[in-house]
């Protein structure tokens, strides 16, 4: 997840819309007292939903420290690939070092959501957790048409971002947590979004996650 409001320039990284995190350290302590971390419950249950498997070719747009990443690899085993992007180059290479101590083959590179440097069709299945809801809605369509574009005909993609419990003391939480800007966000708009795109079969519902929610969208096989 690489979008944060009130910062304006990427510093050292591509130029984009949004604004970009580069206190890298601290994010991966932060996600990993969220239980967003390497191989813990709630990435796994993010692979799961996208249904990642040995053999597949797997991209994670707005990878942050690569947590959800290297869980990835670990699904797809030697025989699959799994790419990671994200525009901040401190996110970067704090998931490269620590695909180093895993002796992880992830591959981690500096990359825009809205501007992905893949050819078409490249990849079975492209997974997002927490980073749409960063960007403004002219970058999600954006985002979208790339998404589609470098998936193989049939391959998917599988957003899990945020929902706002409903419970008043989780809210409060959540909030303080994650800042109050995120409580303002609708994850039940991007359905629609990916439909205006091209995906097909789209779909969307709660996870086992007190705020995180799903969509889900298919790429036409013709």
């Amino acid at each position: 997840m690489h979008k944060m409001h009130n910062q304006p320039k990427n510093v050292g990284g591509p130029e984009t819309s949004g604004a970009t995190i580069h206190w890298a350290s601290q994010y991966d302590i932060f996600t990993s007292l969220m239980g967003l971390g390497v191989n813990r419950p709630n990435s796994r249950m993010v692979i799961e939903l996208a249904k990642i498997k040995a053999g597949d070719k797997v991209l994670d747009v707005g990878c942050g420290t690569g947590n959800l990443t290297l869980t990835a690899k670990l699904y797809t085993g030697a025989s699959g690939s799994v790419y990671g992007i994200d525009a901040s180059p401190e996110m970067i290479n704090v998931a490269r070092e620590k695909a180093k101590r895993m002796g992880s083959k992830t591959i981690f590179e500096v990359g825009l959501i809205e501007q992905l440097a893949y050819p078409d069709a490249t990849f079975d299945i492209v997974i997002s957790r927490l980073v749409i809801h960063h960007l403004p809605d002219d970058l999600k369509r954006t985002a979208f048409t790339e998404i589609l574009r470098v998936l193989k005909a049939g391959g998917h993609l599988l957003v899990a971002d945020f929902n706002p419990p409903k419970n008043p003391i989780l809210n409060h939480v959540t909030s303080a947590l994650v800042g109050s800007h995120m409580m303002q966000t609708n994850v039940w708009s991007i359905p629609q979004m990916l439909t205006e795109a091209g995906f097909v079969e789209v779909s969307s519902g709660l996870t086992r996650s007190a705020y995180l929610a799903f969509v889900y969208g298919k790429k036409p096989v013709s």
